[in-house]
């Protein structure tokens, strides 16, 4: 694996980037002056996936001089469509080694600080202090809040952006006098109203588009050029290809950047966004009645009389399916409407892609008197993984 050193005089240009950066020095809001500003920078990317691939390549390529990246992700199959930071011989690696091999290639220049860790209220002040911007490209709300705070403890500018399938966001929150993430959206939705990424789905291109936009802004805060999106919410609708933008302003009562800041150290970000801890999850799983794949099969094998929903999408089901076993399906969204088609004396296992939805559809169930229920321990992809390996996983 290729590493680099900094050289000992991190603004002076040699005559191979001098080479390498000429369109950038014939540019006069750059210069040669602003390529050495580049160079002498320190930007830290949150994540090496589908925002993190657009950012690294074209900070490396202008010629950022460090860029630090935090990530303990393993590249997978499914981050191929969008994570171009990574390829197929990459599959099993550490995001961050690939990123970095990746990274060296294409600008042989610059440093890379690799953080193999998960971000956390412990580790994140520390790592963050070093750097001049902060590029946010997580994807769940523990961490977004988290990178918010930090920044604005630190006094840090914070890029941030947005994926979900079609539309994407962008913003820069925490320069001084401008809102925060916190003045955007000041609480975090219920713990799952908003579908993740693998849930929901993105186009692949997507995160291309709006990870190159915060390249783009943080380039422009690094040179102190231009007009920042600091104040405005940059919104973009890929389907439409249409972008709209909503002014922001920092909000007087923000518990972290207002007038009487209340955030003066980092909380627990996954119990702030409602996401169950250890002993919680353990008391869910068990108010939550459920039934592993293997043992399903068991059961329909015996001939029990089973009813099994399936609460995925119909583009999920087209994918792959229990069918063959039984299934039916009614997507999560329509199940309350479509209870009745459920006969109350039926002993129900409801099921999805891992085992999320269809524990929420069965809360639903529950709340409409049913009784005899059970979810499948980890979904389709487990029934794949345990039962038939010709249902396809995604």
């Amino acid at each position: 694996m290729i590493r680099t050193e900094p050289t000992h005089d991190p603004g002076a240009l040699s005559q191979a980037e001098t080479l390498r950066y000429a369109r950038h020095l014939i540019l006069p809001e750059v210069g040669p002056a602003g390529q050495r500003r580049l160079k002498s920078s320190r930007v830290l990317m949150v994540g090496a996936g589908g925002l993190g691939s657009p950012i690294g390549l074209y900070l490396a390529a202008a010629g950022v001089g460090t860029v630090g990246i935090v990530d303990f992700d393993i590249v997978d199959a499914t981050n191929l469509q969008r994570q171009l930071l990574h390829g197929t011989s990459d599959v099993g690696r550490t995001k961050l080694d690939s990123a970095q091999d990746r990274l060296l290639e294409v600008n042989p220049h610059v440093h890379i600080e690799p953080h193999p860790v998960r971000l956390t209220s412990e580790n994140a002040l520390e790592i963050l202090r070093d750097y001049d911007v902060v590029v946010d490209g997580t994807d769940n709300f523990p961490t977004r809040y988290l990178v918010n705070d930090a920044c604005v403890l630190l006094g840090k500018p914070n890029v941030y952006g947005s994926i979900f399938r079609f539309e994407g966001q962008n913003s820069v929150f925490g320069v001084p006098g401008g809102p925060c993430y916190r003045c955007l959206f000041a609480e975090p939705p219920p713990p799952g109203l908003v579908p993740s990424c693998a849930e929901g789905g993105v186009l692949g291109v997507l995160p291309g588009i709006v990870g190159t936009i915060q390249a783009m802004e943080t380039i422009k805060l690094l040179l102190g050029i231009g007009d920042s999106l600091a104040g405005r919410l940059l919104i973009f609708d890929a389907l439409r290809m249409r972008f709209r933008e909503v002014k922001l302003r920092r909000d007087p009562a923000c518990p972290a950047c207002g007038d009487d800041p209340r955030i003066r150290d980092l909380i627990d970000y996954d119990r702030f966004c409602g996401i169950p801890q250890p002993n919680e999850e353990t008391s869910m799983a068990n108010e939550i009645p459920e039934i592993t794949p293997t043992e399903l099969k068991q059961r329909l094998d015996r001939g029990d009389d089973l009813t099994i929903i399936d609460v995925r999408e119909p583009h999920e089901w087209e994918i792959g399916n229990l069918e063959d076993h039984g299934a039916r399906l009614i997507p999560l969204a329509e199940l309350p409407e479509r209870v009745d088609e459920i006969g109350p004396d039926e002993e129900i296992v409801l099921q999805c892609r891992s085992g999320g939805r269809s524990a929420r559809a069965l809360e639903l169930l529950r709340e409409h008197g049913y009784s005899n229920l059970l979810n499948l321990k980890g979904g389709i992809l487990a029934w794949s993984d345990e039962v038939d390996p010709s249902i396809p996983k995604y």
